[in-house]
């Protein structure tokens, strides 16, 4: 039991990964596909470490479909990320709060840093997921992979979220699935998902990459989400 619900009951995910890997994308994808399902989800925004591409200019878009948004307004900060940003006090308690709980949080190993700071985050079974990208110069070999994630602590499993922006390809994805398969094979991790962009839909058949991994299909909402 954590705060009087059975902690089986409840999603409870945290996505980190490196700069551009996606992983704001991911897990604003993962909290509307939560919701859709009949869900009650809280998504926060936990990226404290230069955080160009927040939250917070969606932060009424999700609200608006039904989502809890725990994050800063962007008229209550200052600058363009470059001094990182500070921890919202309804942060730290996050996830006392009812239903499913997803955390963006910042990138690389200070970014991961940030669940020091929430309540119970190690005990809650609170789920880390390494999302990554083949398409950054960090992640983008199997070996590359595994001396990022070993540098990151104890995760629970891996996302490909390989992309190239506007010009992604099935077959970047599907590279992308090859290489962090891979990865985790040596990591002995499992992995979560691939996502790809839903204008990738036409090009593939069935619910799994070539891996046999599962696709989840997203929209991009974090180009309308520069700070």
């Amino acid at each position: 039991m954590f705060g009087g619900i059975p902690i089986e009951e409840r999603v409870l995910e945290a996505y980190i990964g490196e700069y551009a890997s996606g992983k704001s994308e991911v897990a604003v994808n993962r909290a509307i596909e939560l919701h859709n399902n009949g869900h009650q989800v809280t998504i926060t925004d936990l990226d404290l470490v230069e955080p160009f591409y927040t939250l917070r200019p969606i932060k009424k878009k999700l609200l608006e479909m039904g989502i809890d948004v725990v994050a800063w307004e962007t008229s209550e900060t200052l600058g363009l990320g470059e001094a990182g940003s500070t921890l919202k006090p309804e942060m730290r308690w996050v996830l006392r709060r009812p239903g499913d709980i997803i955390l963006d949080i910042g990138y690389g190993v200070e970014g991961v840093k940030a669940l020091n700071l929430i309540e119970n985050s190690f005990e809650s079974g609170l789920k880390i997921y390494v999302v990554l990208n083949i398409g950054r110069p960090m992640t983008a070999s199997v070996d590359d992979i595994v001396n990022y994630v070993n540098e990151l602590g104890p995760v629970d499993g891996l996302v490909n979220n390989s992309h190239l922006g506007d010009d992604t390809t099935i077959d970047f994805v599907q590279e992308g699935s090859g290489i962090v398969s891979a990865a985790a094979g040596i990591l002995n991790l499992p992995v979560i998902a691939t996502y790809m962009d839903i204008k990738l839909k036409n090009n593939v058949t069935g619910n799994t990459d070539f891996m046999g991994k599962p696709i989840r299909f997203l929209t991009r909402y974090m180009v309308d989400a520069f700070w």
